[in-house]
């Protein structure tokens, strides 16, 4: 850890801003290098530390969100928007509850995927190596800033940090507790930097690359925003573009296993990427559960939008277009459909899901299985809300979002995903014929 690094970005804060993103990824570049050479037990330590710092900056972070949630307010953002938005002391937290399950993970960097031996006796080992620098733009979701920095130095990259406009004082103090933590662990605080202005410049030339410094960009927001990252991006992206979410509900469920699902899956928290736009209901499920169903929703605070069948179960459901089978509301908004059985539902999320998540509850395990088997989407449920898409509860302590992408990483993307792997070859003097 004692390799010279340049000076730390607040010194060049005044410059211009391609000066200053220049100085961010050489600063990045040169902390990954230091990183790739740390043991388990220091970034172990290295993530505590952030973790504690974070709990002890509780009064801070929350004073700074106060202020982002007051603009954001006056400027007219939605309720959910806000939620999203919104720290309070059990949140924050978590947030801190999140980083200490990263820091106890397993190290992935250094594991053997696999190993074999050829006839000549060379042996060949695919080895999980760091991925480098990543580039994380996310907007209004101030957590992203501490879930983003220890994932990414868990698997031994630096971190370059865009948060969005609106959350912008309060990824600035949490990114300052994070600081604090890994000063008190001697790791550099160019491992994890955040971009220090609300420029939108910043993001064109991070997705530039900032001249090679970046290895990959992850996106987390909107679609305006991932669709722009997907559009200029220069380097590879781990991304969804929407999560237009399915709960199916099978003419074999329980019903109040189903009522229990539905309403989780839509109302726990509607401006999540894993709360469901669309349920989908049975035609042999309809009439005795259509109509539970809906009213539960409508009492609920969720504004229903059916097809003429959801329609006739309840006159407060508003007339569903084409446009609602393919809206991701992030809302207290739902589409609901009649569907003739497991195949309509699978051919329905197959032509308007965004292959994010999607599920099924029913006690066939039959049509379980052929949901689950063709859905082809990142995350698929059986019997269990689609709230579950979500890295902690995978296991993974925290993740940097859901890549619904066929390529390196599927689903929530953890400290595993955020690793490559090289091929190491031993040995004995062979040469080739």
């Amino acid at each position: 850890m004692s390799a010279p690094l340049k000076k730390p970005i607040e010194e060049f804060i005044g410059a211009d801003i391609t000066a200053t993103m220049r100085t961010i990824g050489a600063n990045a570049r040169a902390a990954a290098r230091i990183l790739a050479t740390l043991g388990a037990v220091e970034k172990k330590h290295a993530i505590a530390a952030m973790a504690r710092a974070i709990r002890a900056a509780t009064n801070a972070t929350l004073t700074a969100n106060r202020e982002d949630v007051a603009e954001a307010e006056k400027a007219g953002a939605t309720a959910a928007f806000i939620d999203r938005l919104r720290l309070d002391e059990k949140r924050i937290a978590a947030m801190a509850d999140g980083v200490d399950i990263v820091a106890a993970l397993p190290d992935p960097v250094g594991k053997v995927i696999s190993g074999w031996e050829r006839p000549n006796g060379m042996r060949i080992e695919q080895v999980r190596v760091p991925l480098g620098v990543i580039g994380i733009i996310y907007e209004s979701r101030p957590n992203v800033t501490a879930d983003a920095g220890a994932l990414g130095l868990k698997a031994g990259n630096a971190v370059i940090l865009r948060g969005g406009s609106d959350s912008f004082l309060s990824s600035r103090a949490i990114h300052a507790a994070i600081a604090t933590g890994l000063a008190d662990a001697g790791v550099p605080g160019t491992a994890i930097q955040l971009v220090p202005t609300r420029d939108r410049d910043a993001v064109g030339l991070m997705l530039a690359g900032l001249d090679g410094a970046i290895d990959v960009i992850v996106p987390r927001g909107g679609k305006g925003l991932v669709a722009r990252v997907q559009a200029e991006a220069r380097l590879p992206v781990f991304a969804h573009l929407d999560g237009n979410c399915h709960v199916y509900v099978d003419k074999a469920a329980d019903p109040e296993m189903a009522k229990s699902i539905v309403l989780n899956s839509k109302m726990r928290r509607t401006g999540v990427c894993g709360a469901a736009e669309t349920l989908l209901v049975d035609k042999g499920a309809a009439p005795t559960l259509l109509i539970p169903l809906v009213r539960m929703l409508i009492e609920a605070g969720c504004e229903v939008r059916g097809d003429r069948d959801t329609q006739a179960a309840d006159p407060r459901v508003k007339g569903a277009t084409d446009e609602d089978w393919i809206t991701e509301y992030l809302d207290a908004i739902i589409a609901v459909k009649v569907v003739d059985g497991v195949d309509a539902a699978i051919a329905h999320v197959e032509q308007y899901g965004s292959h994010h998540t999607d599920a099924i509850v029913t006690a066939d395990r039959a049509a379980a299985e052929k949901f689950l088997d063709r859905i082809d989407s990142a995350i698929v449920l059986h019997n269990a809300s689609t709230q579950f898409a979500d890295g902690g509860e995978f296991g993974f302590g925290a993740e940097i979002g859901i890549a619904t992408g066929r390529l390196h990483a599927r689903g929530p993307v953890g400290v595993e995903q955020l690793t490559t792997f090289k091929y190491r070859v031993r040995g004995s003097g062979q040469t080739r014929p």
